[in-house]
């Protein structure tokens, strides 16, 4: 097979088949959270069938779950908690760590030091095991589930920026800027952020994909989106009853998980080499 015919050429970039695939799913799961309160064809709450654990019919694509409610309905709105909720936190957790790490690569001496060691702390309390105490602790609400998910991958997005911003911090056109008598916000935002920016979107995306997974964790055992609203790791633990019967309700919220996680990992992997190497 020619090269043409597995790659998909645009703006300079080459993006093969497997990754437009990739592509192509996030970008409908996004449409979907965006989009869910005008698509969804019944309301979330609202009890729609006599026989709870409804199989697919004309009416109801996807079913009903444990009370008699549209399944199809609760996984559209479920993507806005997941999609949303996953990307605020990643996003946060993402802009802080590689602040702090190419602060602490530029600067050096104690405040790296320091940072490190703080972060490294933090970084060794197992996530989820973090993440359930401070919920259980504080409450479940949509605030709390972001700042909880966005510390605990902020380390490891430290760590992250920080190993590639102190290899960039030894090249020689950093050095001339230091002669120059550039500032520390200079170095940072003109000559470290742009040649690790592409590395550190294809990091995001990874860490994108363990929040989705462990936000739908913390939702399985009851501490995450609280009903009436429900994210998909939440329809999971509703209708886990339904689970010997092989009923839809438990089934399509997990294959929601599922494609979402493999269609992020599979544009991640297969990125142009320009975006994963270095941002031009």
């Amino acid at each position: 097979m020619t090269r043409s015919a597995t790659h998909i050429h645009a703006a300079g970039y080459s993006l093969n088949l497997v990754g437009l695939l990739g592509f192509l799913i996030v970008v409908a799961w996004a449409m979907v959270a965006i989009t869910a309160p005008w698509i969804t064809p019944y309301p979330i709450g609202e009890i729609v069938d006599f026989d709870y654990f409804g199989p697919i019919s004309d009416k109801f694509w996807l079913g009903t779950d444990y009370l008699g409610r549209d399944i199809l309905s609760r996984i559209l709105m479920g993507a806005r908690y997941t999609v949303g909720i996953s990307l605020v936190a990643v996003t946060l957790s993402c802009s802080l760590g590689v602040t702090l790490g190419m602060t602490a690569a530029v600067v050096g001496g104690w405040l790296d030091t320091i940072l490190s060691r703080l972060l490294d702390a933090l970084n060794s309390i197992p996530s989820k095991l973090f993440g359930l105490v401070v919920v259980a602790g504080v409450g479940s609400s949509i605030p709390v589930l972001i700042l909880t998910l966005g510390v605990i991958y902020t380390p490891g997005a430290f760590r992250f920026a920080r190993a590639l911003a102190v290899n960039i911090n030894t090249m020689d056109f950093v050095t001339v800027a230091r002669a120059r008598g550039e500032g520390t916000f200079f170095l940072i935002r003109s000559e470290v952020l742009p040649n690790i920016i592409g590395p550190v979107l294809a990091d995001l995306g990874l860490r994108f994909v363990f929040t989705v997974l462990l936000l739908s964790g913390l939702s399985f055992l009851g501490l995450g989106v609280q009903p009436p609203d429900a994210d998909w790791g939440a329809l999971v633990r509703e209708n886990i009853g339904g689970l010997p019967f092989g009923a839809p309700a438990v089934i399509f919220p997990s294959v929601a998980i599922a494609s979402l996680t493999i269609g992020v990992n599979l544009l991640i992997d297969n990125l142009p080499q320009k975006i994963r190497d270095r941002s031009n």
